[in-house]
């Protein structure tokens, strides 16, 4: 039965289940010894709730259970001790709980250990609520005094007027024995949430304590300060401060700080940009791949008219395609333009280089960086115009130089391509050139920027720029 359970609803190795029957065989022996039920959880793939997997009543005093519980699901409100025990690995006592027959037991829970000292599973005493009255009266007494004493070192007043009552933190204070003085209403409210049912003022720092520190530990080593843990659904930070007079210890506060949204928006961020840099990369693959259909077809077509808008559309594409490359490598928004540019040199000197030619270009200026749809506009700009200047300006010479130059301003920026080649009529070229005209459309609609050119026999200048985020 307990293999059964285990394989179906946690997540425990053969050996660790093999540990949890070794324990059980003696479950019996312990409820008669202790006149009490007792009970082995293990925690399954829902941080707030357990599952009993084995059970023994005793057999010289009454149970308080009427049917079996094994396999029945135990959560954290209704049985924090389990919870808290199985997730730090430290005992809890005597504290409520609720039974999966909606009966108020008091519990005592102590970890089971797996060869590897991990926590597999926790060994439950039950005992009913009222059996111990004379117990109950004497915490109410010791928690009456530790009150009065706690007022009298710090004077904090659980009251409206009181400092602590205000802050968003959780703030617990125990006096030299580990006994918990205070509480501020945060405390209470998250250890009710936790599922405590017993008030917190009067408990003993190892019920309370959400981590595997001990007072002692706490008390003896300075660099037990801040420690993060998780508790359900609940990721809390604990800090501990000493209290002291005239140099002498006599207490402990403990502070508890819910930054659970804090991790969860962390994560969340986290798998944002997981899923962002995969549409990145499947942009780019689509992309790539539409642009080696249009290449195969392009082998078909006869007419070089034809063949050349196929080439440049195919172009269009790559330097679009080399935005969503390098989105998907950063898994980013913002990125380098002076990256996406030499990206665009490369993929042209590759696919773009007239015949037995030697150009060389080079790339210089500021690094700036821009969002990615800022990205796309000025790669397929400087696509458009490093193709022009490859295809026009060098015809008739063997070799050349082009130079890409990025410059950052206040609140525009601007990018100018320079070739030292034979120049061209301005005019004459603005009314033929659909790469022009996308280039100017562009500028001035996409990147609200200006577009200049100058040619001479001596070489041409383009410059355009853009503004500024």
């Amino acid at each position: 039965m307990i293999r059964e359970i285990c394989k179906k609803h946690t997540t425990l190795s053969d050996s660790d289940i093999d540990k949890i029957n070794e324990v059980s065989r003696v479950l019996p022996l312990i409820a008669n010894l202790v006149k009490a039920d007792i009970f082995i959880d293990c925690l399954t793939e829902d941080s707030d709730t357990a599952i009993v997997v084995a059970e023994a009543s005793p057999t010289t005093s009454i149970s308080m259970y009427k049917n079996s519980v094994v396999g029945q699901l135990a959560f954290r409100k209704n049985e924090p001790a389990a919870l808290r025990t199985l997730e730090i690995g430290m005992p809890t006592r005597d504290l409520k709980a609720i039974t999966q027959e909606n009966k108020t037991v008091r519990q005592s829970v102590v970890p089971i250990y797996n060869n590897n000292e991990d926590v597999i599973a926790c060994l439950i005493m039950e005992q009913d609520i009222t059996r111990d009255i004379n117990e109950t009266h004497k915490m109410e007494v010791l928690t009456e005094t530790t009150e009065q004493l706690t007022e009298t070192l710090l004077n904090f007043e659980d009251s409206k007027h009181s400092l602590t009552y205000h802050v968003n933190d959780a703030i617990v204070i125990f006096d030299k024995k580990g006994i918990a003085t205070y509480a501020n209403p945060v405390a209470k409210e998250l250890y009710k949430k936790l599922g405590y049912k017993d008030p917190v003022i009067g408990m003993d720092f190892n019920n309370v304590s959400l981590d595997e520190n001990s007072i002692i530990e706490v008390i003896n080593e300075p660099s037990l300060r801040k420690t993060e843990i998780t508790a359900g659904k609940f990721v809390l930070q604990l800090k501990y401060a000493l209290m002291k007079s005239e140099n002498k210890i006599i207490g402990i506060t403990m502070l508890i700080k819910d930054i659970t949204e804090v991790r969860q928006k962390e994560k969340e961020l986290i798998l944002k940009s997981v899923a962002i840099r995969e549409i990145h990369h499947r942009v780019k693959n689509n992309l790539q791949t539409i642009a080696s259909l249009l290449s195969l077809q392009s082998r078909r077509v006869k007419n070089e008219s034809v063949k050349k808008a196929f080439h440049e559309s195919i172009n269009r594409m790559l330097s679009i395609a080399v935005t969503h490359e390098i989105l998907a490598q950063n898994g980013i928004d913002d990125i380098d333009l002076k990256t996406i540019i030499n990206k665009i040199k490369n993929s042209t000197l590759r696919l773009g280089l007239p015949y037995k030619k030697k150009i060389n270009i080079k790339i210089k200026g500021d690094s700036i960086t821009i969002n990615s749809d800022k990205a796309t506009s000025i790669a397929l700009v400087v696509n458009e115009l490093l193709q022009n200047s490859l295809e026009h300006a060098f015809k008739g010479k063997a070799e050349g130089n082009i130079e890409i130059s990025v410059q950052k301003g206040i609140l525009y920026s601007s990018i100018s391509i320079i070739d030292d080649g034979r120049g061209f009529n301005i005019d004459e070229n603005k009314k033929h050139s659909l790469g022009l005209e996308i280039v100017k459309s562009i500028v001035k609609d996409k990147l609200q920027g200006h577009l200049n050119m100058d040619s001479t026999s001596n070489g041409t200048k383009v410059i355009f720029d853009f503004k500024n985020e």
